[in-house]
């Protein structure tokens, strides 16, 4: 099967840039695969790393100059590769998709996932629906309901959670005897926490540092606990580092010397798997790529009712799951966590069967292809 991956983000991605650098390297193998992104994007970079896969650089926009260039150049690639599916990821390259197919006579499939709870109300999603879209992928079952009310519910609808390669996002040196396995965690919290760790509660996260992914709550929680409590906790939050206001609030809250920010990282792994906890508590998400890796990892996660990641986590089993900007309640589950830390390293091995379990990247790639080929023999 001849697929091309489309999606419109210039810089880094998030989740879009997991979710399709996972399909292209299970699929790559069995399918012809390209990824059409610009050239600045992570993608484009992750993507031109993963062998038998083809990448061509190509911007989304909607301007009118677009039409002479961007878009006349995918409808160009598209004709010309005949591609079986079409797969979009954002309102930005699925419009230019939709423009692109106009009157063309051997047309693709297409097939959008719903990667987030943006609105889908508008003329545009209306006339993709019924032009451009012949199968919608939904990331959980808060967002298939969204689909469901939608112009998108004329086509076929199908749930698929995302999927990741736990044997990559596993805890720290599994295959290593207990007294080297210690050696290398200790390693690793020495470098990203510095040398005052030890008697600490370590939380960690790869979400960002936007205000919407909730984490100055975390550290608002932490720094109301009482003096004792509040100097046991140390937060890790990875992303882009925060701007002033951001570092103002964390002063505000007495942490300045307690949250660590080691900048993006394309590798999350270490600094995640060195940590106690796992945290996202993002006041919007639709699944949410960051708390399934953390329980790979095997972390127990703490996350917030939002949208669709309260579907990850089994609450007081393999997590915690708190109202969104609560914070007299994330403080409440940190006093839990640091009273009880024995409870903390069991429900982290649930973590870790839950994802081994449930959040597979075969399972994931086997789901998408069977709506590949579902859409191309309807």
């Amino acid at each position: 099967m001849k697929i091309l991956y489309t999606n419109f983000h210039p810089r880094n991605g998030g989740g879009h840039t997991t979710y399709i650098t996972s399909l292209a390297k299970a699929l790559a193998g069995d399918h012809q695969i390209t990824v059409a992104a610009p050239e600045t994007s992570r993608l484009f970079r992750y993507a031109g790393a993963i062998p038998g896969v083809r990448t061509v650089g190509m911007r989304f926009t909607t301007r009118l100059s677009s039409w002479f260039g961007e878009r006349a150049a995918l409808r160009r690639l598209i004709a010309q590769e005949r591609y079986d599916i079409v797969h979009v990821n954002g309102s930005a390259d699925h419009k230019q998709v939709m423009l692109a197919l106009i009157g063309m006579r051997h047309r693709p499939r297409v097939v959008f996932t719903k990667h987030n709870d943006h609105p889908l109300d508008s003329l545009g999603h209306r006339m993709r629906a019924a032009m451009a879209t012949d199968h919608v992928i939904a990331v959980s079952d808060f967002v298939r309901n969204m689909v469901m009310a939608s112009p998108y519910r004329r086509v076929p609808i199908t749930t698929i959670r995302h999927g990741i390669d736990t044997d990559y996002f596993a805890p720290i040196d599994v295959t290593q005897s207990p007294e080297t396995e210690s050696s290398s965690v200790e390693a690793l919290r020495d470098h990203y926490f510095g040398p005052s760790w030890r008697g600490r509660l370590l939380l960690g996260s790869a979400g960002g540092t936007d205000y919407a992914k909730g984490w100055l709550d975390l550290v608002d929680a932490a720094g109301s606990l009482p003096t004792d409590l509040r100097e046991r906790i140390f937060i890790l939050v990875a992303g882009d580092l925060p701007n002033d206001d951001k570092r103002a609030r964390v002063r505000a809250a007495g942490m300045q010397d307690q949250v660590f920010f080691p900048g993006l990282l394309d590798d999350v792994r270490d600094a995640l798997a060195c940590c106690h906890v796992g945290f996202v508590l993002s006041y919007r998400e639709a699944l949410s790529y960051a708390c399934r890796e953390v329980m790979s990892l095997g972390l127990p996660a703490l996350v917030s009712n939002a949208g669709g990641l309260p579907e990850n986590v089994r609450d007081g089993e393999d997590g915690w799951i708190v109202p969104v900007r609560d914070v007299p309640a994330i403080a409440r589950t940190l006093t839990s966590m640091l009273q009880d830390p024995s409870r903390v390293s069991i429900m982290g091995a649930a973590a870790r069967r839950s994802a081994v379990d449930f959040f597979g990247l075969d399972d994931f790639a086997r789901a998408t292809l069977d709506v590949y080929r579902n859409t191309v023999s309807a």
